[in-house]
C-alpha cells in the first residue's frame, strides 16, 4: 500500500476533490513526508545487505617495514664451531619487510549476523511506524480545512438568502413609497441594510476562496465543490486496535525482543578458517634466513575458535536496559489509551449536545420564519415600522446560521471521532 502510495505521488492530478475522503487520500499522496517510505525502506535494505556481507570471505592486504632493535641469531660458540666447518651463519637482519594478504572466513558466528540484520529490520519498521504517525495527522488537517470549507458555503447562501429577502422587502418599499404609503426614509433603510448584506456577501467569498486555495495547495488537486459529508452514528467509546501510535508502541516492542536475542548470540562462540600469505624477509624458514638474506613466499591456513565471555560482564545490565525500554513502550500505550479514550467521551458528547441543539434549531428557524412573514404582512398594514421588519429578518438569518454552524460543527466531530478511533 505504501509502494502505491509513494508511486502515486509521480502521476498527474487533474481530478477536483469533492468529497472529505478524496481530499484526505490526495492530501497523503501530495504531502512529502511520504516519500520517506521509500527512503527509509531502501537505506533498511542497504543496511541488511552490509551486514549479510559479513558471511563473504574478509581480506586484508598489508604492508609492512620494521628495523628492529634485536633479532633472533646463532650463539657466539655456535658461531665459531660453524666458522671452523667453513659456514658463515650471518644470523637475521634488523630491517625487516613483509607485503601479504590475509583471507578469513566466518563459519559459524552463533547467529550474531542474523540478529544484526533483525534489528535493522526492526528499526526500519518503528522508523516506518513513526512516519504513519505523521501522515496519519494530515487527515485531522484536511478535516480543518474542509470543514471550514463547508461552513463557508453554508454561510454565503444563508447570505445570499438573506439578501433576497431584503431585495424583496426593497422592492415592495419602492412601491409603497411611490404610492405615498410609506417615507422614503423605510425605503433607505431597506435598501442600507441589503447593501450591508452584499459586503458581508463579498467578505464571505473572499474568505471561501482563501480557504480553497489552502486546502486545494494541502491535497495536490483543485477542491472546487466539497459535498457534505454523511453523518457518523455512534454513541459509545470504542477499543483502538489500528491507530499508528499503536503500531509505533508495537514495532518498539518487537525491536527490544531482537535486541534481547542479540544478547544471547553474543555469548556463544565463534568459528572461522583463516589463510595467511605473504612474500618478505623474513619467512616461516629462520634458519635459512640467518644464512641467507633474500626475500621468499611463505603462507599459512587454519581455523581459529573464540569465545568472547567478556560479554557476561554487562549481560545483566544490558538485559535490564531492554526491559526498561518494554516499561516505556507499555506505559506510552497506556498513557495514549487513556487519553484517547477521554478524547472520545468528550466527542461523543459533543456530538449528542449539537444533535440536542439542532432540534432546537430547527424549531426555532421555523418559529422566526413565521414572524418574519407577519412583520412582512404588519408592515403592509402600517402596524409596525422597518426597523421592526428588520430585526425579525436579522434574527431569522441568525437563527438559520445557527442551526447551521451547529450541523457543521456535529459532523465536524463525527469526522474528529472517526479521526480519533482510526474507523
Amino acid at each position: 500500500m505504501r509502494k502505491l502510495l509513494f508511486i502515486f505521488i509521480t502521476l498527474p492530478l487533474a481530478v477536483y476533490g469533492q468529497t472529505l475522503q478524496e481530499c484526505q487520500q490526495a492530501a497523503e499522496r501530495n504531502y512529502p513526508l511520504i516519500r520517506q517510505y521509500g527512503l527509509i525502506e531502501q537505506t533498511t535494505q542497504l543496511t541488511v545487505e552490509n551486514i549479510g556481507k559479513a558471511w563473504l570471505p574478509q581480506v586484508t592486504a598489508t604492508a609492512q617495514a620494521t628495523y628492529q632493535s634485536d633479532v633472533t641469531a646463532w650463539p657466539e660458540q655456535m658461531q665459531a664451531v660453524y666458522q671452523q666447518l667453513g659456514l658463515n651463519m650471518k644470523g637475521l637482519r634488523m630491517d625487516q619487510y613483509r607485503v601479504g594478504i590475509d583471507v578469513s572466513q566466518t563459519v559459524y558466528d552463533g547467529g550474531a549476523i542474523r540478529s544484526q540484520k533483525d534489528i535493522a529490520r526492526m528499526q526500519g519498521e518503528v522508523e516506518q511506524a513513526q512516519t504513519e504517525v505523521t501522515m496519519y495527522q494530515v487527515r485531522r488537517r484536511v478535516n480543518e480545512m474542509y470543514f471550514a470549507l463547508l461552513l463557508a458555503d453554508e454561510q454565503i447562501r444563508l447570505n445570499a438568502d438573506l439578501e433576497k429577502t431584503l431585495a424583496g422587502s426593497e422592492e415592495k418599499l419602492s412601491a409603497m413609497f411611490h404610492r405615498g404609503t410609506a417615507s422614503e426614509s423605510d425605503y433607505l433603510s431597506v435598501k442600507a441594510e441589503r447593501l450591508k448584506v452584499v459586503q458581508q456577501g463579498e467578505d464571505l467569498k473572499a474568505q471561501r476562496k482563501s480557504l480553497a486555495m489552502m486546502l486545494s495547495t494541502f491535497c495536490g488537486i483543485e477542491v472546487r465543490n466539497p459535498s457534505k459529508p454523511a453523518a457518523i452514528t455512534r454513541t459509545t467509546t470504542s477499543t483502538l486496535t489500528s491507530r499508528p501510535e499503536l503500531k509505533v508502541i508495537e514495532a518498539r516492542l518487537r525491536l527490544a525482543d531482537v535486541q534481547e536475542e542479540s544478547l544471547d548470540a553474543a555469548l556463544k562462540p565463534r568459528l572461522g578458517v583463516f589463510a595467511q600469505g605473504y612474500y618478505g624477509y623474513p619467512g616461516y624458514n629462520l634458519f635459512e634466513d640467518m644464512m641467507r638474506h633474500r626475500w621468499s613466499w611463505n603462507g599459512m591456513v587454519g581455523a581459529r575458535l573464540s569465545w568472547n565471555i567478556g560479554a557476561l560482564y554487562t549481560r545483566k545490565n544490558d538485559k535490564a536496559k531492554i526491559q526498561l525500554m518494554r516499561d516505556m513502550a507499555e506505559n506510552s500505550r497506556d498513557v495514549f489509551m487513556y487519553n484517547n479514550t477521554l478524547e472520545q467521551i468528550q466527542q461523543n458528547e459533543n456530538i449528542d449536545r449539537y444533535r440536542r441543539m439542532m432540534q432546537a434549531d430547527d424549531e426555532i428557524v421555523s418559529l422566526r420564519t413565521s414572524v418574519r412573514q407577519a412583520a412582512e404582512s404588519k408592515l403592509s398594514h402600517g402596524i409596525i415600522d422597518v426597523n421592526d421588519l428588520l430585526k425579525e429578518i436579522n434574527a431569522e438569518n441568525s437563527a438559520q446560521t445557527q442551526r447551521t454552524i451547529h450541523e457543521i460543527q456535529m459532523l465536524k466531530e463525527m469526522y474528529e471521532l472517526s479521526f480519533t478511533i482510526n474507523q
